[in-house]
């Protein structure tokens, strides 16, 4: 494992040790270390594939949530990890980064390094419960599945356009048939419908407020 600091992270990263790169085997941590878990956003095409074949422990994970998440889903998870298009579904990535970082989460442990909390955004949160214990591996699956669902039963009812704006500047940009659907630091999403939330966007421009649609997202309107 390394110790802190980018120069040494650049050191390990060509190969090299000495200074502060400390190479050896992990010391067990408790008490002091978060897991943070990401919702949709975090994912890239082919993540997580190189783990797969070089981490027992992660392959083993990955198997567990292929074989649950198969009961409620009608794709395989293994098969979409590589996939550019499947992985453009809302209701697809956000399954795959719940057990991309659930994996994750057991290889850590593995290692040694054992969360004193867990927090999670999105999907995120989902995870965080089911590394925490206070979910199976087998009911995570089942709500972030049904989720999926919702999402796909919801598609084309509505959008969501990112604002970089606080909450209540947000607030006083937006008008009837909007809401702020969640606040994501000084960023806000407004929810509303795909051709008010156009008018909204060349709103925001004008105004030099950055603006970006998140292409994916349904919500009802």
């Amino acid at each position: 494992m390394v110790s802190l600091g980018v120069d040494g992270l650049r050191v390990l990263a060509v190969g090299g040790v000495g200074g502060n790169v400390v190479i050896g085997c992990v010391a067990v941590v408790v008490g002091r270390m978060v897991f943070v878990f990401p919702g949709r956003g975090s994912q890239w095409v082919g993540m997580a594939r190189e783990l797969m074949g070089g981490s027992p422990v992660f392959a083993a994970r990955m198997d567990e949530c292929v074989q649950v998440l198969e009961r409620f889903t009608d794709w395989c998870l293994a098969d979409v990890l590589g996939d550019v298009d499947v992985l453009e579904r809302t209701g697809v990535v956000q399954s795959v980064v719940w057990a991309v970082v659930v994996w994750f989460a057991a290889v850590w442990r593995s290692l040694g390094v054992v969360p004193g909390a867990v927090l999670g955004h999105s999907r995120g949160e989902v995870a965080a419960v089911v590394v925490a214990g206070a979910l199976l591996l087998e009911e995570g699956a089942c709500v972030v599945a049904l989720c999926a669902w919702t999402v796909g039963v919801l598609a084309g009812c509505g959008g969501m356009t990112s604002l970089v704006l606080s909450a209540r500047g947000a607030g006083a940009l937006i008008g009837p048939g909007f809401s702020v659907a969640a606040v994501i630091g000084p960023s806000s999403v407004v929810a509303g419908a795909p051709e008010a939330l156009a008018g909204l966007e060349v709103l925001a421009g004008e105004r030099d407020v950055r603006v970006r649609r998140l292409p994916g997202f349904c919500v009802p309107v």
